[in-house]
């Protein structure tokens, strides 16, 4: 029983196969946090209140509950909680904006709550979910929390209904989905930032006392921050120490705030936050929240990833199609907008005989789209590129032995385009202000229906009766002057949040529509690298910079909260590093940290290149199942050692470890590292199948050994297999 409601003391405990989460409706009343931790017989469950100077409090209930130092299990605005709030209501009525719920039942079901439009995990046959009914009489809302638990992957996932049942109409002025108290403050934080061609950077600091926020105002997650986060001891390493990690199943505009307050506890909070979103509430309507999710480990930061990539892979991601990840030569490196027949038919010849499985069609097939600055919403192929068709070109493309893929850019239009001369009502603009383009496109209001019918209409007319087999979405340019014609004055404080719906809702049709096409998702590289889109696309395109000095640094970052799997890492011909046998084998074993695939002109490489190639796919076959379901390790972490990186992949059962050490700059003192396989089975003997040696398991717990070397662009694997 993962469950359990003792509704005599009003304790609540939720159990997944590690960890524990206590509440009580305190008095009958008020949703108390409890504890959050490991299964343990000791666990605090008795709530105690704390009387601190200036904190309101109910006469009735003497001096046990203070609104303002009570561990909350939802935090309201304005009732006697000073603190950073999960939830602002405004009452339209009055003006008010004091938010109060109380606790009304509490009861427990097998499944989830479909969240539909949004995006929300998968149920298996262990999940249950917890819902608790809360009410306000002044304003007549009912809220629903809910807490579904994914039992096998230790994942708790959050989210809420807001129905108004009142006489007037409220709005939703601060939107928060994760609460929780941690009773600490001796916490770090790790957050990942950056920006365009440098996303998920890792910066790990101290919580201070007072108010931390990260966030995204972009309309996309964005390359600037990323939603997950995680918090764990000071002294917490890769694999000791209590940690936790929390992340949104949302692409769009979020808040991630944390708060120290005066008893020392930490205040976590995730979700819309109120700069980017305000919802009107009218009589009898619902607002559902997007789906938060948090896991704990007492056993480090790497197994809060490892929680998190295990949910991912089984309740986020769709599956595969064909079963086999394809590895794709992409066409924009390559040709950038200068394609055509030709061109395209000898890069995919060429292509087939290296052992490549796709050639993707990049930016530059439609419309008039010769360069940045035209084209961007007139989906229909270039007569003048493609003389015979669209189709008969991608059918002649696979008849050469070689699947076929294709880039879109669905939610822009440019200026200079057809649709733009005949709606140029149809883009995000606020009355009266100049709109401001970004890369020479404006954003499309997709909140107006007609804009989302008209792209389903252009892609089924253009590629309906295509064999396509891989379709990239690509997204370029952040959300300015986010107002909707479309919408009223009243609710142009939606306009965030109901563009992602419109969004999700053309990815959900294009997955219907094309239900055997793989569906790879980018936003200038990283910018939606997020739960919402893992749950519509098979991968992510990592970053648009594929230099390996510097993926070694985003692929590092991506791995904290997201699984290998959704990661594409390309080997791309920077520099002609293609004849540099030394830098194309450098590239190939970065990219060795998830999907494999390239992203240059395979014409004007060498034949000694090309014979490189194709062996660097035949050993990718071989590790690729266990780089898409292995269990990841980190090892070394690139920003305290210099850009050296070391991690391996490991199966179920342990027979099978991938080790890799990367290493970007040489060093003149060849330095030694202990590389130390924890999950090797110490009674066992394991053979590396890439140089020939053996270990036993006891020494791989205890540490391979590996030298820097004196160059640069070094890398060291070992494919150890038990025998």
């Amino acid at each position: 029983m993962s469950i359990k409601i003792d509704k005599k003391s009003g304790i609540i405990i939720l159990k997944t196969k590690h960890t524990m989460y206590a509440m009580q409706m305190l008095y009958n009343k008020f949703p108390v946090h409890l504890y959050y931790g490991k299964i343990s017989p000791k666990a605090p469950l008795e709530f105690h209140g704390e009387l601190r100077s200036f904190s309101p409090y109910y006469e009735e209930y003497g001096f046990n509950y203070f609104p303002d130092t009570a561990k909350s299990e939802f935090a309201f605005f304005g009732n006697g909680d000073f603190r950073a709030s999960a939830l602002k209501l405004r009452d339209l009525t009055t003006g008010s904006d004091v938010t109060h719920f109380t606790f009304k039942n509490a009861r427990k079901f097998s499944g989830r709550l479909d969240l539909s439009p949004l995006p929300f995990a998968d149920k298996d046959d262990k999940t249950e979910t917890l819902e608790i009914t809360l009410t306000d009489d002044v304003t007549g809302c009912i809220l629903k929390l809910y807490y579904t638990l994914f039992y096998e992957t230790d994942v708790i996932s959050r989210y809420f209904s807001l129905q108004n049942l009142g006489q007037g109409d409220v709005r939703i002025e601060k939107c928060m989905i994760n609460c929780l108290d941690i009773p600490t403050q001796h916490l770090d934080l790790l957050r990942f930032y950056g920006g365009h061609v440098n996303e998920r950077m890792c910066q790990r600091s101290p919580i201070t006392q007072g108010n931390t926020s990260f966030f995204s105002r972009r309309g996309t997650s964005s390359h600037m921050y990323n939603p997950y986060f995680c918090l764990c001891e000071h002294k917490a390493t890769e694999e000791k120490g209590n940690a936790y990690g929390f992340n949104l199943v949302y692409s769009g505009c979020f808040l991630n705030e944390l708060e120290t307050d005066q008893t020392g506890c930490v205040r976590v909070l995730s979700g819309l936050g109120s700069e980017c979103f305000n919802y009107l509430l009218k009589t009898n309507e619902t607002f559902i929240s997007p789906e938060a999710v948090m896991t704990f480990s007492d056993k480090g930061v790497g197994q809060v990833s490892r929680n998190m990539h295990s949910f991912t892979r089984k309740h986020i991601l769709p599956p595969t199609p064909k079963n086999l990840r394809p590895v794709v030569l992409n066409s924009w490196e390559a040709f950038f907008f200068d394609i055509d027949t030709d061109i395209l038919t000898a890069f995919a010849k060429e292509a087939k005989k290296v052992g490549m499985d796709m050639v993707v069609m990049d930016d530059g097939w439609f419309g008039k789209r010769t360069d940045d600055r035209a084209g961007l919403g007139d989906w229909y192929a270039n007569p003048d590129r493609f003389p015979n068709g669209l189709k008969q070109f991608v059918t002649d493309i696979k008849a050469e032995g070689i699947n076929f893929g294709i880039w879109i850019e669905p939610e822009m239009v440019n200026p200079d385009s057809d649709l733009y001369r005949k709606h140029p009502d149809w883009i995000l603009h606020s009355p009266n202000r100049e709109p401001l383009p970004s890369r020479h496109q404006f954003v499309l209001d997709m909140i107006n229906p007609a804009v989302v019918e008209y792209l389903k209409d252009s892609f089924k007319k253009t590629l309906g009766d295509i064999p396509i087999d891989y379709i990239k979405w690509d997204m370029n340019r952040h959300l300015s002057h986010a107002y909707s014609p479309y919408l009223p004055p009243e609710r142009q404080g939606e306009v965030f949040y109901r563009y992602m719906l419109s969004v999700y809702e053309l990815y959900d049709w294009f997955k219907k529509e094309f239900p055997n096409v793989f569906l790879e998702n980018c936003s200038g590289g990283g910018g939606r690298y997020d739960l919402g889109m893992m749950k519509y696309s098979h991968q992510i395109w990592t970053s648009d910079n594929t230099t390996p000095t510097s993926r070694v640094f985003i692929q590092f970052g991506s791995t904290f909260g997201y699984p290998c799997s959704t990661m594409s890492c390309h080997v791309a011909n920077h520099n002609h590093s293609a004849e540099d046998e030394r830098l194309l084998d450098f590239g190939f074993r970065v990219a060795l940290n998830g999907p494999l695939g390239y992203e240059f002109n395979i014409l004007d490489v060498t034949d000694k290149a090309k014979e490189s190639i194709s062996k660097q796919i035949k050993e990718y076959r071989t590790y690729e199942k266990l780089i898409e379901n292995g269990d990841f390790y980190r090892l070394l972490n690139p920003f305290e050692t210099g850009g050296r990186y070391s991690y391996y992949f490991v199966n179920e059962d342990n027979s099978e470890i991938l080790l890799t050490f990367l290493q970007n700059d040489g060093d003149k003192k060849k330095t030694p590292f202990k590389l130390k396989i924890s999950r090797a089975d110490k009674s066992a003997v394991y053979i590396d199948k890439i140089s020939g040696q053996v270990f036993d398991g006891t020494s791989l717990k205890k540490g391979i050994v590996v030298n820097s070397s004196d160059q640069p662009h070094f890398a060291k694997m070992f494919y150890l297999v038990k025998q």
